[in-house]
């Protein structure tokens, strides 16, 4: 077995305006279908590896044999990463949460004013190629950013709990319609948030 690339939920030009078609065409199939590939690469003749869920797998830096650590993590970091990053948009959302997790959202970050207000901060100033993050660590939501592929799940990681809400910086995320513009990206990708899938990320995080 091997790790594969999971199909988009939606067609390419679904996202549009806020995600053109031929950014989502590169991102998904060559940019995360190459990770898919370098990682697949990577495990070769590791079968006990190969087998687990990408989440375990690139949990604890240490059960990776040290000569194919470094291309694991990184390129199981990012298929992990922009996984989780398909399923949390779709056409015709954004909005607000709502239920439980917008109750966490004002109990633990102030309300959703101020989640939009933290994660805005946390996507704008990632130095670099990066991630922001909406996050649950010990029961109570954190918004944080991570550089390259990392992400809360990863023992190497500052961040440390269970994605729920993720929004790529990398410039290939955006820079063909936005280009050196990312703020006007992270102000477009709100109104992308399938925030119905991310409480379902809150409610299984939870359980």
């Amino acid at each position: 077995m091997a790790y594969t690339l999971p199909d988009l939920l939606y067609a390419p030009d679904a996202l549009e305006p806020h995600m053109d078609a031929e950014t989502v065409r590169i991102h998904h199939d060559k940019h995360h279908g190459g990770y898919v590939k370098k990682l697949n690469a990577a495990l070769e003749g590791h079968a006990d590896l190969v087998k687990q869920p990408i989440e375990q797998l690139i949990a604890q830096a240490e059960a990776i044999p040290a000569h194919i650590r470094t291309a694991v993590l990184r390129n199981g970091g990012q298929h992990y990463n922009h996984s989780l990053y398909w399923t949390i948009m779709g056409p015709g959302k954004g909005g607000e949460p709502k239920g439980a997790l917008a109750a966490a959202v004002k109990k633990d970050l102030g309300g959703f004013d101020a989640f939009k207000e933290k994660f805005t901060k946390a996507a704008t100033t990632q130095f670099g190629s990066g991630w922001a993050w909406l996050y649950l660590d010990n029961g109570i939501l954190k918004v944080g950013s991570t550089a390259n592929h990392e992400n809360p799940l990863m023992d190497t990681c500052a961040l440390n709990g269970q994605p729920l809400l993720v929004i790529d910086v990398w410039e290939h995320a955006y820079y063909l319609k936005y280009r050196n513009l990312r703020p006007d990206f992270i102000a477009a990708f709100s109104n992308l948030i399938n925030w119905d899938a991310v409480a379902e990320n809150f409610q299984k995080a939870m359980a």
